[in-house]
Parts: structure tokens; sequence; C-alpha cells
């Protein structure tokens, strides 16, 4: 009996090591506004790639190259000067939707973390990618801005800058600002 229950002790300690030693889950967010203006209206104030700046508060410039085609860039600079570097991954103007990803961001600072020096980037992400979506409801239209990503900081136990909390409630501001800033211009 002895000779069974050790060796079962040990593989169940290991897996339970192995099952607590895991690096980032992605995370999601999914935001959805109803907006009081026709779709064709909505779509017309942000379907330009580059022109971001015109219609989200968070942005200052949007500066672009390659307009709307697949891999066209651009460089938001936010309002407190970080810069956020965004590539055109799909356009499609009939569906109303485009989907980009982050290719890179300014750092905001370095911390030390567990004896090495960790950089903290403006937005607290690794492998971003998002769509925002236009859709006619009726008369009124409903704007949806899915992403995807993980925390920044990609090892074990994350400092507090770049944990998963930290990350989504980075891209909910920005993303929900975002939509509530359409939505204030297109109803205007």
């Amino acid at each position: 009996m002895k000779k069974i229950i050790l060796p079962l002790a040990a593989a169940l300690l290991c897996f339970t090591g192995l099952a607590n030693a895991h690096g980032p889950v992605r995370q999601d967010t999914d935001e959805t506004i109803i907006i009081n203006a026709p779709a064709e209206k909505v779509w017309g104030l942000i379907k330009d790639f580059g022109d971001i700046a015109a219609w989200h508060s968070e942005v200052f410039t949007s500066p672009a190259e390659g307009g709307n085609l697949k891999g066209g860039k651009r460089i938001l600079t936010l309002k407190d000067g970080n810069t956020v570097n965004e590539e055109l991954k799909k356009y499609d103007e009939a569906n109303m939707s485009y989907s980009y990803k982050i290719t890179d961001m300014s750092i905001v600072k370095t911390i030390n973390y567990a004896g090495v020096d960790e950089k903290v980037p403006a937005i607290p992400v690794a492998n971003f990618s998002a769509t925002i979506t236009v859709a006619p409801k009726g008369d009124n239209s409903e704007v949806t801005w899915k992403a995807g990503y993980y925390r920044a900081y990609t090892n074990n136990n994350p400092p507090e800058e770049m944990n998963e909390a930290t990350a989504n409630a980075a891209v909910k501001s920005f993303v929900m600002t975002g939509l509530i800033d359409l939505k204030k211009i297109a109803e205007q």
C-alpha cells in the first residue's frame, strides 16, 4: 500500500505545481454602445483608420500612412504624450468594420521587480488586437469594439502595473471613452 501511495502523492504534488505555474491568460474586452444616428453617419466618422484623433478624446494626434489598406499604419499620440503604433489588419467597408493590432508602444516607466528592471508600456498589454464594427439598428447604430490581449508582464506573478486587472482596466477605459466620445459627436 505504501508503495502505491508514495508515487501517487509525488505525482499529485508535481501536477499541483504545474497547475499553478502558468503564464498570462488571453483577456477580452467586448463593449457595445447604441448611438441615435444612422449607421452610415457613424461609420463616416470612424471609417478613416488614420483619423481616430477626430473622435477619440484620449488621442491627441494620429498621423497615418497607407490609408485603409491592409498594412496601413497609424501612430497614436495620447493626451499624456505616450505613443501607440498600430497596424491595420483588415478593412471591410461593406460591413463597416476594421481590425488592427498594436505593434509598438512608448515606455511609461521602468520598475525593478523581482530584481529585474521591467519596462511598463503606455497600455499595459501584449499581443493586442481589436475590431471595431458599426451595425444598423433601425434608425440607430450599434457600435461594437472587441479586443483580445495579454497582460504586459508575461512571466508568473506580475507586478501590479502589468497584471490582468490593470490591463483590463486600461483597455476598457480607452474603449469606453472612445465609444462615448463617438456617441456625443454622432448625436450632435
